[in-house]
């Protein structure tokens, strides 16, 4: 494949694979960070929250079975080779929850209702790509690694596979296995999401698709000529990367974040079409067209502050069990329900 597609078409081909998938389980299988936290909240139903519980115990057991199989490295991942930053995780996971909330969407969520006709979405999506690449390498970038500066090549242990390893002697393996199997059973403890094959087909779906990324992306890497990152699925930097590449495809090439990128939305149409739900709309209202775009504006630097979103930290930091992971998934759960509390309740007291 390598000889006949090349290493970057190669990697955008894994990456549009996973992104197809990813967008059939948010128009099908309904997988959806906001909706999960809003029917917690505000609907009494956490099945959708118990997914993403599927999702994160999967990708953790697939993730370190591929590690102990020297079919991934997971100390060349992002995640575990920068020094975390606790603070960088907690201020852009709260950023990036509460312009989810503003937005109604976060990254992958908007790629997919655009996938289904949404042109609200399409408006987030150019917004938070650029506002991504506006603290991550555009004017703001300096005053970032000022205030949370980025040190990369850690020797010490930045997730908790690495700290049993080194301090007691425990395989990453039985760690990944036990803390994998500990959150699918969470996740299934539930007989109603027992009673829901559905949402835990598509959960698991989603934990598959973002081992797939490591091992694909790594496989590349490993026996490939041209060096290429070793990444899975993640929604926000890699929009603004698809923006850029499509600004100058011809001095560029692709990559699994392109690749990602577009097969979400490829995927959604397919879900939409297939259920019927496919239709265009807009924004009637210029305050909601407003405040999505502010929402937008700030998903974007709350990710690149917390290196990943919803899904970059949410389920593939947590497949390699990043210490930042639960700090980020809190942060942004956190940030999100203070945001859906201003737009739903207006922090009215209660009579």
């Amino acid at each position: 494949m390598l000889d006949l597609l090349g290493e970057a078409n190669t990697v955008a081909l894994i990456g549009l694979l996973g992104g197809i998938a990813l967008g059939l389980a948010a128009r099908i299988g309904r997988f959806c960070t906001l909706g999960a936290i809003e029917d917690v909240l505000y609907g009494s139903d956490d099945r959708r929250l118990r997914m993403w519980a599927i999702a994160i115990g999967v990708a953790i057991i697939g993730t370190h079975v591929a590690m102990f199989l020297n079919m991934f490295d997971a100390g060349a991942s992002a995640y575990l080779d920068r020094v975390w930053n606790p603070l960088g995780t907690v201020i852009g996971g709260l950023m990036f929850g509460y312009g989810m909330a503003m937005s109604g969407n976060c990254g992958y969520g908007a790629l997919a209702r655009l996938g289904g006709g949404d042109l609200r979405s399409f408006v987030i999506v150019i917004v938070m790509g650029l506002s991504a690449y506006f603290v991550m390498s555009g004017p703001l970038a300096h005053a970032r690694v000022w205030l949370f500066p980025v040190e990369t090549g850690a020797t010490s242990p930045q997730g908790l596979g690495q700290l049993f390893d080194v301090h007691f002697g425990i395989s990453p393996l039985l760690t990944g296995l036990i803390i994998g199997a500990m959150i699918i059973v969470a996740g299934l403890s539930s007989s109603e999401m027992r009673r829901s094959p559905k949402h835990v087909f598509w959960g698991g779906v989603v934990g598959l698709v973002i081992v797939s990324g490591w091992i694909g992306t790594y496989w590349v890497a490993s026996i490939g000529f041209e060096p290429e990152p070793i990444e899975t699925h993640s929604f926000v930097a890699p929009i603004g990367d698809t923006l850029f590449y499509v600004m100058t495809a011809s001095a560029t090439t692709l990559s699994f974040s392109v690749g990602s990128v577009v097969g979400v939305m490829i995927g959604a149409a397919m879900g939409s079409y297939s259920k019927g739900h496919f239709r265009w709309e807009a924004c009637e209202d210029p305050r909601e067209l407003r405040r999505q775009i502010a929402g937008a504006a700030l998903m974007g630097p709350g990710a690149i502050l917390a290196v990943g979103c919803s899904v970059g930290q949410g389920i593939s930091a947590f497949s390699t069990l990043a210490f930042s992971a639960p700090v980020a998934f809190l942060a942004i759960f956190a940030g999100a329900s203070f945001g859906l509390k201003q737009l739903i309740t207006g922090f009215s007291p209660a009579e």
